[in-house]
């Protein structure tokens, strides 16, 4: 591992890298970059620090996040090519705001608790939302919530602000009752045989589990992340093990396949 310079200095190089691609005898693909264009770029690298992180690849994670902080740097230097921002206004708009939002730890106020902590940075976000600039306040609670997130984020938003003021269930049970009335009505959906009344039922379901999840403290996108690790996992065994026979998955009857997945799981 490098430690000859510091980590500003580390960081002051990636600018300047940048920069240099950018520049108009750099990269001819870097130069014609947008914003827009990128976007893809920043979800992908997303993903792949999550998919480390979930892998406990702590190696491939410092990695992974140089590409993250590559993606920053991008959008910083397009911003300052057309006199928009600069990398250093973004540095210091997330200092100000770490400062101004821990009134706990730089200021006054003290916090006992995450629910203490939560409450304050609350209160501070809606501070700013009032003094920004004439900026009106947002029409409703859930009007902050992004409606670009992914589904699953925005609904796992949407619901904590609404219990936050008290719309919420009182316990998981009454949680999962919602969940039992939820799967009647869908599989009356599909007794319908009617596309937008499916869509509009799994939509509910998919909503409540992500109500459920919360109750009991589990991020519901990891859960699945984990599933979906599983189930490669297991069907890679699968396929293994009928290769080793000759033989392919479209090849065998669901009996085999099945037979094979329960090996799996053991």
């Amino acid at each position: 591992m490098k430690t000859d310079s510091t980590a500003g200095e580390k960081f002051q190089k990636l600018v300047e890298l940048m920069a240099r691609l950018r520049a108009p005898d750099g990269c001819p693909w870097d130069r014609e970059q947008t914003f827009d264009s990128i976007k893809p770029y920043t979800l992908e690298e997303t993903y792949e620090v999550l998919d480390a992180i979930d892998r406990r690849q702590w190696k491939d994670l410092a990695e992974e996040l140089g590409d993250f902080l590559l993606q920053a740097v991008f959008y910083a230097q397009m911003g300052s090519e057309q006199g928009l921002f600069r990398i250093e206004d973004a540095l210091d708009a997330i200092n100000d705001k770490l400062v101004r939002r821990h009134p706990h730890v730089f200021g006054e106020e003290s916090a006992e608790s995450a629910g203490d902590v939560k409450r304050i940075w609350a209160g501070v976000k809606a501070a700013e939302k009032k003094d920004r600039g004439g900026e009106e306040a947002p029409a409703g609670l859930l009007s902050s919530v992004p409606r670009a997130l992914p589904a699953l984020v925005e609904a796992q938003q949407i619901a904590s602000r609404a219990a936050a003021v008290g719309f919420d269930w009182e316990n998981p049970e009454q949680v999962l009752d919602k969940l039992q009335e939820e799967l009647a009505e869908f599989d009356q959906a599909r007794r319908n045989a009617s596309p937008v009344q499916l869509a509009d039922e799994l939509g509910d379901l998919l909503f409540v589990l992500v109500n459920l999840a919360r109750f009991v403290k589990v991020d519901p996108e990891q859960a699945l992340r984990g599933t979906n690790a599983k189930f490669r996992q297991r069907f890679g065994y699968i396929e293994r093990k009928l290769a080793e026979r000759g033989s392919q998955p479209q090849d065998s009857n669901i009996e085999e396949l099945e037979a094979l997945w329960q090996e799996a799981k053991r």
